[in-house]
């Protein structure tokens, strides 16, 4: 009864301090942070933390941009982090809250528009990448080639995302994946369009289970995605194709609108913890940029071929860019696929 009393009053304490604290919420990407950090997090700092997610970058920006005024800290892609800047809708980081952005690799930092970590701090880094069930496919290339082969045809299916898929095909004629020139663009188009002659679809949900189950044959996908899959079933592997892929890097950002500005700068800096960055890694299969989490990872995480992106890819891989006012010339090439038999 004494155990059984002394754990109901810790119960009701910790329930009493996060009704008196702060509450914290955070829109972000799903299966994103480790929920047990969560809990520490929350723990430590007396408060509760809600988190809300979405399942694309327009999504949570239409959202934002309408006035969404409830959330102190944003988690999204670096093209859109520069969007959301340029617009005014987040704040100038206060860097002496975050001490632990020391650990942000300088290599990805060099990567992104904002490397001074002046308005942005990096979170996650994936690769756009193909897997491939090796009981179906002998030996395919480590190419976007790949997704030509007769063996593949209507079993595979390209992400449905437009600056991905279009990355892709710019990466594999060896152009840059932010490209403004509409010669390279529509050659890309014309890529795109041959792919998905042999593709089943496009889609951004459904390829992970779809390969693992084997109804697909090869995928395209993100690296992060693709971790656990490869983590559990040995008949999916990886290939990274040596033309160049799309970096996504996510990143933490805190709205003009925040409520909880210092709090959020307190998360940022927890998750950024080497330590908490490198148990948050094994949990969702996607790399933070952190040189001291790096150094703690398991060597079953670094063998992971989702994980060991070639250095030479790694060299050739850009991140994806805001295009302002040269966006138009995407959405037509784009629209003009999605339109095309």
């Amino acid at each position: 009864m004494k155990l059984l009393n002394t754990l109901l009053l810790s119960l009701l304490l910790t329930a009493s301090l996060q009704a008196a604290g702060e509450t914290l919420h955070v829109y972000i990407w799903a299966d994103y942070i480790k929920p047990e950090l969560i809990e520490k997090f929350e723990q430590k700092h007396g408060c509760q933390v809600v988190v809300d997610t979405f399942d694309s970058n327009e999504s949570m920006y239409a959202k934002v941009r309408a006035g969404a005024a409830g959330y102190d800290i944003l988690v999204p892609s670096s093209y859109m982090v520069g969007l959301l800047w340029q617009q005014g809708l987040i704040r100038e980081l206060d860097r002496g809250l975050i001490p632990n952005a020391v650990n942000v690799d300088p290599e990805v930092l060099a990567k992104l528009e904002d490397a001074a970590m002046s308005h942005s701090v990096p979170y996650a880094t994936s690769y756009g990448v193909l897997a491939y069930r090796k009981d179906r496919l002998k030996s395919p290339p480590a190419s976007w080639s790949a997704l030509e082969a007769a063996e593949v045809r209507r079993r595979a299916c390209v992400l449905n995302d437009m600056r991905e898929t279009m990355g892709a095909a710019l990466r594999s004629l060896g152009y840059s994946v932010n490209s403004r020139d509409e010669r390279q663009l529509a050659r890309a188009g014309e890529v795109v369009k041959r792919w998905k002659k042999a593709v089943a679809k496009f889609d951004n949900e459904q390829y992970k289970s779809a390969i693992d189950s084997g109804e697909f044959v090869l995928v395209h996908g993100y690296s992060g995605d693709l971790f656990q899959v490869v983590e559990e079933n040995d008949q999916v592997g990886i290939l990274v194709p040596g033309e160049g892929v799309v970096m996504a890097c996510d990143e933490f950002v805190i709205p003009r609108s925040a409520r909880q500005p210092a709090l959020a700068h307190a998360f940022i800096n927890f998750l950024l913890d080497g330590v908490v960055a490198a148990e948050n890694m094994e949990w969702t299969g996607y790399v933070c940029p952190n040189k001291d989490a790096m150094a703690r990872v398991s060597r079953e995480f670094l063998a992971n071929p989702a994980v060991a992106i070639p250095e030479g890819v790694r060299s050739k891989s850009e991140v994806i860019r805001d295009l302002g006012k040269d966006l138009p010339k995407y959405t037509k090439i784009w629209d003009e696929i999605k339109a095309a038999r």
